[in-house]
């Protein structure tokens, strides 16, 4: 096996270097779960490792397979487009951002909506994306592993939810207990990408006018489909990626507010009790349906009515107290989330088309790869170990390697054969031809020059 390269393997998101090993070590102390699907290594760092590390005899073999994989990127690149454009088409009636269209009828609506789920889908399982279970989300809405302050998020506003999520770490956060005075350590699993798909109701289904109104104060229009992308969000903390999420105070918080207003508000009011009803004898004097008053029972009244201003002021001190800490948690709230916001709404399609054709990239460069570089011809099964072992070896990452799908790319542009249960690709001269000649398809009927549009 070749050894690990010299250069530095890229975040495939931010671009940053990072080391080899920390996104295996990572993957190596999850849950025992099996490895992820997703190759979190930028295809322009796979297809390095293989021109330096490939068992090329020239500097010309090595430019020609660079080529050849720059080609096939470009074909990929150019069918994801018509993907493209079917998302945008499909999410028009449902853009947040869009007037809605009262026209359409409930029945191509709802058509709609199945071709955007449809289509959507589609395009997640390319990326590699994988749905959470509902059970996963219903465990979210039970417990926190971040956030200090306890989430809610009515589902009534919605007729839909899913999270897709794209690999997966454990990680160690430090938490704090007992406003600050202890702090102890908790590992939990985080999500590195995760998309959110929250369709809301229609205003007929919505029902109560409070959920409507609801919806309106955050500018979220009945019948749209709101989508979202993060990265790096703890599995516990879900819920948060709610549009609808608030904050709920905690007991102790609820203790915090409620004994000093105990303590403070007894006294007020036994000193107002005492004097009430020489207050109402008072009123009733004022408003002529009652008798005179003598001097001490005005000024008994006086008193009382002091009392109830120093009460009115006392609640909303305390009130005043309440919405500053509710607050408080909001602001971390929003915090925790907007800096891991990826994307929304329709800007997301080309996040996660591009993340796809990434993937379809690096799985096909690899499959060619090591079917050319092979002794012997290898069965599917040997194609895949040797894969895995290799991305484990040079970038020190655990990935199920997903064999069949590449072997259907290649099989797809006529890239492969099959001897039985063994796999035969094109030498590279014939493969690029063939590559060449299904980019010059996609100009034929069109009537361009395609030698203008062919990738150099």
């Amino acid at each position: 096996m070749a050894e690990p390269t010299s250069f530095r393997p890229c975040d495939e998101a931010s671009g940053d270097a990072v080391p080899p090993v920390q996104k295996a070590a990572a993957v190596q102390e999850s849950t025992g779960d099996p490895p992820d699907r997703f190759i979190p290594i930028r295809k322009s760092d796979v297809l390095a490792a293989l021109v330096e590390q490939g068992t090329f005899t020239t500097d010309a073999e090595r430019q020609k397979f660079r080529a050849f994989c720059e080609t096939l990127a470009s074909i990929f690149h150019y069918e994801y487009f018509a993907a493209l454009e079917r998302l945008r088409n499909d999410y028009y009636y449902f853009n947040p951002e869009i007037a809605p269209h009262p026209t359409m009828d409930a029945d191509a609506l709802e058509a709609s909506y199945e071709d955007l789920l449809q289509s959507l889908e589609a395009v997640l399982a390319r990326a590699n994306f994988v749905e959470l279970p509902h059970a996963d989300i219903d465990e979210a809405h039970r417990r926190r592993s971040i956030l200090r302050v306890k989430v809610t998020a009515p589902l009534d506003d919605f007729r839909d939810v899913r999270f897709y999520r794209r690999g997966h770490h454990r990680e160690q956060f430090e938490v704090r207990d007992w406003f600050g005075l202890r702090r102890r350590k908790i590992e939990v699993e985080v999500y590195d990408d995760v998309v959110l798909l929250a369709a809301t109701k229609s205003k007929t289904a919505a029902g109560a006018p409070r959920r409507s109104r609801s919806l309106d104060r955050r500018k979220i229009p009945p019948g749209a489909v709101l989508l979202k992308c993060f990265r790096n969000i703890a599995s516990g903390d879900l819920n948060a990626l709610f549009p609808n999420a608030r904050v709920v105070l905690s007991r102790t918080d609820m203790l915090f507010l409620g004994v000093p207003a105990l303590a403070g508000g007894i006294p007020i009011l036994l000193k107002i009790y005492a004097t009430i009803t020489v207050l109402f004898l008072l009123l009733g004097f004022y408003f002529g349906v009652g008798a005179a008053m003598a001097d001490s029972d005005t000024k008994t009244a006086l008193a009382a009515l002091s009392g109830l201003v120093a009460l009115g002021g006392f609640v909303a001190r305390q009130w005043v107290k309440y919405q500053r800490q509710s607050l408080k948690y909001q602001i971390e709230l929003t915090d925790n989330i907007y800096y891991r916001n990826v994307n929304n709404n329709a800007g997301m399609f080309d996040y996660v088309i591009g993340a796809a054709e990434e993937q379809d990239c690096k799985e096909a460069f690899l499959a060619y790869h090591f079917l050319r570089a092979a002794a012997a011809p290898p069965t599917a099964s040997e194609l895949e170990a040797r894969v895995e072992a290799w991305l484990k070896a040079t970038f020190g990452i655990d990935v199920e390697f997903e064999v069949s799908d590449a072997l259907a790319k290649l099989a797809r542009l006529g890239l492969i054969e099959r001897r039985g249960e063994r796999l035969v690709v094109l030498p590279l001269e014939a493969a690029f031809a063939e590559l060449r000649g299904v980019w010059d398809g996609f100009f034929a009927a069109a009537k361009l020059p395609a030698a203008e549009w062919a990738p150099q």
